[in-house]
């Protein structure tokens, strides 16, 4: 262990052992997910866990799910849970349009902001055997019929969703005609596409790496500024249609955390951040560093509702 390491796994302890009882180590924490095994947002939270564990940061980790309405179900657990600093919950950009799609009186102003973590690309795949070969081919398509049925693991509010309805929005389609249908992410998604229940899928590019890298799905462009690493695709940019648009994951803790809580769980993630390992966690789960904390996070949060909202009401 390094120097500069070596004194900020000695900070972390010393914020643990002020805000946690006296406690040398994390323990007894919880990780909540707000939706199903095998989605992105289980991806992150079960990768930074290991990493906590294997740095030696954190021990006994729980990480458990608990789905529902996007992940309003969640955020309504996380908001009850007041006070409690051994309590973190998985989140993104998804939770946003949650609160704006689903009755719900918790919102995520309603949150102790830890951390942004990871940006991820999504893209837009189709089935091995699918006659579109290249985004030009499907643009052509899809111009052609509107209602071309195209595949999301998210509902209305999330990524899957904005991010579909966007991409018709900048070839020329109207959004309002887009026949979206969402699927639950991960094998439901994968399992859609492959039956031919849907032409084409936006979702997060990680989720699809396995199936991309066994030749059952092909790309034919991400979403992101730049090129994804390990998927031979271009942006959507160098197809020639003007659209750039991230997914993004973080951590929030529930409301009433005290300061020196908030401060030790800050440390611990900035710690889990700053280890080698979970930057080789990035690029497995094929997603961008975009670590921002404290208050640069809270005001990211404030921006992004207001956002998803405001695309919400021209989308609808």
């Amino acid at each position: 262990m390094n120097g500069m390491r070596a004194v900020a796994v000695a900070l972390l302890l010393a914020l643990v052992a002020a805000g946690c009882g006296g406690d040398r180590a994390f323990t007894g924490l919880r990780l909540m997910v707000p939706n199903t095994p095998g989605s992105g947002y289980d991806l992150t939270a079960r990768s930074a866990v290991k990493t906590l564990e294997d740095e030696g940061l954190a021990r006994g980790v729980e990480v458990f799910n608990l789905p529902g309405a996007s992940g309003a179900v969640g955020l309504a657990r996380l908001v009850n849970e007041r006070g409690n600093a051994k309590l973190l919950m998985q989140m993104g950009l998804g939770l946003i349009g949650a609160t704006h799609t689903h009755p719900t009186q918790a919102t995520v102003a309603d949150t102790t902001p830890i951390a942004r973590l990871v940006e991820d690309a999504e893209a837009v795949v189709v089935p091995a055997g699918s006659p579109y070969r290249d985004l030009g081919a499907l643009v052509a398509a899809w111009r052609a019929d509107a209602r071309l049925p195209v595949a999301g693991g998210s509902s209305p509010g999330g990524p899957d969703h904005l991010a579909a309805h966007l991409l018709a929005q900048a070839i020329g389609v109207d959004p309002r005609a887009v026949d979206y249908r969402t699927f639950d992410g991960g094998g439901d998604l994968l399992a859609a596409l492959l039956g031919g229940r849907a032409a084409f899928a936006v979702s997060s590019s990680g989720e699809f790496r396995e199936q991309i890298q066994a030749g059952q799905l092909r790309v034919l462009a991400v979403t992101s500024a730049r090129r994804v690493p390990g998927i031979d695709a271009p942006t959507l940019r160098e197809g020639g249609v003007d659209l750039e648009f991230a997914n993004w994951r973080g951590l929030v803790a529930p409301p009433g955390v005290g300061a020196a809580d908030r401060q030790a769980l800050t440390a611990l993630v900035d710690a889990l951040h700053r280890s080698p390992e979970w930057q080789a966690a990035l690029t497995r789960m094929s997603v961008t560093d975009a670590y921002l904390d404290g208050d640069a996070f809270a005001a990211f949060l404030a921006q992004e509702d207001a956002r998803v909202g405001g695309l919400l009401q021209r989308l609808a």
